[in-house]
């Protein structure tokens, strides 16, 4: 039900009551009218009929019916003589006023008073005196005609200026609806005139108000999915990246282990059987050969660390476990006064290649900036495994400083937590007090065989 409708049921509820008030104050006016006037007959009738006892001494009942001939139709009253054997002898004729009219029997039922008739007994019969109200309702019934035409006519009237101002009252209503439906279909472009009125102008400008702030929001949206769909699709390509520079570093580790780790051997070989032959004959030849064995044995340790740091053979040969496993003893061995402790409470095997070199890149990073550049004497190391995610955590307490992690120039822990948003994980870095860094990863578990 629309609110014009409403209003104006509302308001031709209130008319209609108004109206029903009149209208009953009417009807008891004219009930009360009517009763006075019957009331006023009665008395004259008791007058008059105070003079019967007279007439019939004289001249009986024929005496009688002459004299109500003469005397003629009393006002309001009906009267009958019958005698001894009911036998009509008198009734008073018709009223001449407004003759042959009579008012709606609902009508009368409603303001006529209930009088009985009056019944005079005679010797030889009797007389019915019953009260007429035919022409005093009547009377009434004139009076209230031309009203319910005048308070029909103010009802439709009233009814049709209603509906007109209420259409014109609401129809700032009519374009908000209109504008919010066009807002519900997507044009959040929409934007409603100045409408009439105070209050539809403040409608208006809170409508124009709340069309510009969705408007703004799904913009703001749009540009956030783009920039959510950029960002993934930046975070594959960092991950694609990331998976051909291991496979180029994993492809020149073996080359270097398969090619020149033969050609050094080679080289220390020669050389020892050199210096074997030469070591009685000619000791500046032995000499020379021992110099060349113990620059072939720098070069094969120096190939090996360069194989580590390009892609561990461990991590494709036995697995990450053991390449960690690798990792901290190369590190202790090359740094003995630092302790470095290692706690792998997390199932290491079967995981996905990406997420394997991401877990071993991570801790190999924080092991490489704690030991060379913060100085560290302690290291702790914690992968565990919770609710399929992986946790890592790297605690050290040399001089490193965070504020400098993101500076220019500095590209290692930036580019582990790109590897960690590309697999869809994070990584973050605190300053610990006094002194000290601790780096955590979370990482979602990918398996083995996950595409």
């Amino acid at each position: 039900m629309s609110l014009r409708l409403q209003v104006n049921l509302i308001i031709i509820a209130m008319m209609a009551v108004f109206a029903s008030i009149l209208i009953g104050l009417q009807l008891d006016n004219t009930r009360r009218s009517v009763r006075e006037e019957v009331v006023s007959a009665n008395v004259v009738a008791g007058q008059f009929l105070s003079r019967l006892q007279w007439i019939y001494g004289n001249d009986g009942m024929t005496g009688i019916a002459e004299f109500l001939r003469q005397v003629g139709r009393i006002r309001a009253n009906a009267i009958e003589l019958r005698d001894d054997s009911d036998q009509l002898i008198y009734r008073s004729p018709p009223s001449v006023y407004k003759a042959g009219l009579e008012a709606p029997e609902w009508y009368s039922r409603i303001v006529s008073p209930p009088l009985p008739a009056r019944v005079i007994q005679l010797p030889n019969g009797r007389m019915i005196l019953q009260a007429d109200t035919s022409r005093a309702v009547l009377d009434g019934w004139d009076e209230l005609r031309p009203m319910l035409w005048t308070v029909l006519l103010c009802f439709l009237l009233g009814n049709a200026l209603v509906y007109a101002l209420m259409r014109r009252a609401l129809k700032p209503m009519h374009q908000l609806s209109q504008g919010l439906l066009s807002m519900a279909d997507g044009r959040y472009d929409t934007r409603l005139t100045q409408m009439t009125g105070h209050e539809g102008r403040q409608m208006g400008l809170a409508f124009n108000r709340m069309a510009k702030s969705v408007q703004d929001s799904i913009e703001a949206r749009k540009e956030a999915r783009k920039a959510a769909q950029e960002l993934a699709e930046n975070r594959e390509l960092t991950q694609m990246i990331q998976d051909r520079i291991e496979i180029e570093r994993g492809a020149i580790s073996r080359e270097l282990h398969d090619e020149l780790g033969q050609q050094v051997t080679a080289i220390k070989s020669v050389s020892l059987a050199i210096a074997q032959r030469a070591e009685k004959t000619d000791p500046s030849i032995e000499s020379s050969a021992r110099l060349v064995m113990a620059c072939a044995d720098q070069i094969y340790d120096g190939m090996h660390r360069l194989i580590a740091t390009l892609r561990p053979l461990a991590l494709d040969r036995f697995g990450l476990h053991d390449a960690l496993l690798d990792l901290l003893a190369d590190s202790r061995m090359r740094h003995p006064k630092v302790r470095i402790e290692a706690l792998i409470r997390a199932p290491l095997t079967d995981l996905h290649a990406s997420l394997a070199t991401a877990i071993y890149r991570i801790i190999q990073e924080a092991l490489n900036n704690a030991l060379r550049h913060a100085q560290a004497q302690c290291i702790e190391i914690t992968v565990t495994a919770e609710a399929g995610q992986l946790d890592i955590q790297v605690v050290d307490d040399g001089l490193g400083q965070v504020l400098h992690f993101e500076t220019h120039g500095h590209f290692g822990l930036p580019g582990m937590r790109e590897r960690a948003e590309a697999l869809g994980g994070t990584l973050r870095w605190l300053q610990r007090t006094p002194t000290g860094v601790v780096i955590r990863a979370t990482l979602p578990v990918i398996p083995k065989n996950s595409s």
